[in-house]
């Protein structure tokens, strides 16, 4: 089980490849010891530990750039104590504490995103037969033709993650993209991303909260969002910020995660999809498609179009999360996620991956089926899209 999990998950490379570990688990006295395993394992994984590989494997998910081991089994459980109400959590000390929630978050997922996402860390609406990856640059495409973006231009990316939309959009309209994160993890990813790339002339980043965006007003000729400003603890200030930084007469627009008009908040079902959704993606409270709206002219916006783009995907957006086996996304299907579990889980019992990896794994399950179950009910939404002008 393990040489397949291995394989599966991308850790053995070729899985004709003749390895130790495999030799090791083919011969007749069977693998007995933690240290055995995990003396084959590293042999498995060999230089992975240290590559320059665009996207992380399996064998990345073993280590942490900023926690010890020891720290990270604490970060995880300060993480998740945010959104237990037992403990005497709620929606608004997620608030008053949302840049430790979300660095907490992403400290943790990164890696796990890179290794079954990619560097785009968002879905897409997708047709019939249309491969996802395609379908991912289109939706940033749209938005960058929404935009109008134009070649010099320059352009704020807010919540830029690892900087996937940013280098798709500054290739595809040849305007200058400036990422602005709040992660040093995420930030210092982007950079190297971005460098192995040959994009330092086009895209850069810079580590800041997008609550107080370190720019001056007038800045910038076009700002966008993808599925990012759901970490802000309120919409009034994000909102507020990017009218700030924006030049007259130019837009903002965005991809925003909402709960839809059959959110009923009275409905437990509906209550505990939202919660998982929170906790599983490091978010303060969702807002609704109509909140969205409303603060987006509050601060002065004209909201020249607003829509749930969901309806418009011939593919439902969840089904990378939900489909069936698929080698192309395998990763992040459910088949894919029970291997990676799996895997994780033995990493972290022979002393590979610290403690903390399983339960950092179980939380990003949790939100993957959270978010099927709100896609199937329509009641959640990643991809609420607007454009908003800032008045000359």
């Amino acid at each position: 089980l393990l040489t397949h999990t291995l394989r599966l998950c991308d850790l053995v490379p070729d899985p004709h490849t003749q390895t130790n570990f495999t030799r090791m688990t083919q011969r007749k006295q069977p693998v007995q010891t933690r240290e055995e395993i995990a003396a084959a394992v590293k042999t498995v994984a060999g230089t992975d530990l240290t590559s320059d590989k665009k996207v992380p494997g399996v064998s990345d998910l073993m280590q942490n750039t900023k926690y010890s081991k020891d720290e990270v089994k604490k970060v995880v459980d300060n993480y998740v104590d945010f959104f237990d109400k037992s403990k005497g959590f709620g929606e608004q000390e997620r608030k008053d504490n949302y840049e430790t929630v979300v660095n907490s978050y992403y400290d943790l997922a990164t890696d796990f995103y890179e290794y079954g996402w990619g560097q785009s860390f968002h879905f897409a609406t997708q047709a019939k037969n249309e491969p996802y990856a395609q379908a991912i640059a289109r939706h940033e495409h749209f938005l960058a033709l929404k935009l109008k973006l134009n070649k010099g231009e320059r352009v704020l990316d807010c919540g830029c993650g690892v900087g996937g939309p940013a280098r798709e959009i500054a290739r595809f309209s040849g305007a200058h993209v400036m990422g602005i994160n709040n992660n040093e993890y995420q930030v210092q990813r982007a950079r190297k991303h971005t460098a192995t790339q040959n994009l330092n002339h086009l895209v850069s980043f810079v580590k800041g909260n997008f609550m107080a965006i370190p720019f001056e007003e007038n800045s910038f000729d076009s700002v966008y969002a993808i599925e990012a400003t759901c970490h802000a603890p309120n919409k009034h200030g994000i909102y507020s910020e990017i009218f700030r930084v924006l030049k007259p007469g130019r837009c903002f627009a965005g991809y925003e995660w909402c709960m839809t008009d059959k959110y009923d908040p009275s409905n437990e079902d509906h209550r505990r999809i939202k919660l998982g959704i929170e906790e599983g993606d490091g978010i303060p409270d969702l807002a609704t498609t109509r909140h969205v709206v409303e603060v987006l002219r509050e601060v002065g916006f004209e909201v020249l179009e607003s829509e749930d783009l969901a309806h418009e995907s011939e593919i439902p957006w969840y089904t990378p999360l939900d489909g069936s086996f698929n080698l192309s996304n395998i990763k992040a299907t459910r088949v894919g996620r029970w291997f990676t579990h799996k895997l994780v889980n033995i990493l972290e019992f022979i002393g590979l991956a610290p403690k903390g990896t399983v339960k950092t794994h179980d939380f990003l399950i949790k939100a993957s089926d959270c978010l099927c179950d709100g896609g199937r009910q329509d009641i959640f939404t990643p991809m609420f899209f607007f454009v908003a002008r800032k008045p000359e």
